[in-house]
């Protein structure tokens, strides 16, 4: 007689709903988090706008400290996929094509409406009062898609990636493009006719990226006349 063996499915009910609760903490958290920041967020306003026991936190990701963690690395995940680092842009295609798509793809991660729009808003709280939090994403997140940048401003300006150019050049390009968040109350006041919750993007990307070629096309050329004059010798 054979014995009929049940096998386990490897996600039971109750697995879906242990994965759901998570979601939806890390959802609420996101939105608390953005609103008021890490240090005044309670685990008690998230749960309840989670729906879930006060206990929650602790049983999925141990304290406070550890969700925010989490949520910072949940909501970069969900806006780069949302938003590729390179949107659809060939690994092949010309480097000036490359950080155009950067740069859009960044404001819309800064500037997304979506169920993800707290993603921008954490990270412009980190910028102002960062948590230990951001070294983590830093060393995962940030730092990789800052090499791939350098790569591209590297590329544009014909020198090595190490160069002290390309670190600068890639920190103008950023803060250009960070300067229309920041800085958004000083610009609706500067000029109400723009007082609109998200700029127009594709106008913004194509203006900041045609002013950052300009500037790094001038950088390119300096360095070359310069090597021109010293006979190919670098002061």
């Amino acid at each position: 007689m054979r014995l009929k063996v049940k096998v386990k499915s490897p996600i039971e009910p109750g697995d879906a709903n242990i994965a759901e609760t998570r979601r939806q903490l890390l959802e609420a958290a996101g939105a608390v988090f953005a609103e008021v920041g890490f240090r005044d967020a309670t685990v008690r306003e998230i749960c309840r706008r989670a729906n879930a026991n006060i206990a929650a936190v602790n049983y999925h990701f141990g304290d406070k400290e550890r969700l925010y963690t989490e949520v910072l690395r949940y909501s970069q995940q969900r806006a780069l996929e949302k938003f590729p680092l390179m949107l659809d842009v060939s690994p092949n295609a010309a480097p000036e094509k490359k950080l155009r798509a950067f740069v859009e793809s960044l404001l819309r991660r800064i500037f997304e409406t979506g169920p993800t729009a707290w993603h921008g808003k954490l990270m412009m709280r980190e910028m102002i009062d960062p948590t230990s939090a951001l070294d983590s994403m830093v060393e995962e997140k940030i730092r990789p898609m800052a090499g791939q940048l350098r790569q591209v401003v590297a590329e544009i300006l014909e020198c090595p990636v190490e160069d002290e150019r390309t670190r600068l050049c890639s920190f103008s390009v950023v803060s250009q493009c960070v300067f229309y968040n920041h800085c958004r109350p000083l610009i609706c006041r500067l000029f109400p006719q723009q007082q609109k919750d998200t700029p127009d993007i594709n106008k913004l990307a194509d203006h900041i990226t045609q002013f950052s070629l300009a500037a790094l096309e001038y950088f390119a050329k300096a360095e070359t006349a310069g090597r021109r004059v010293t006979g190919g010798q670098k002061n």
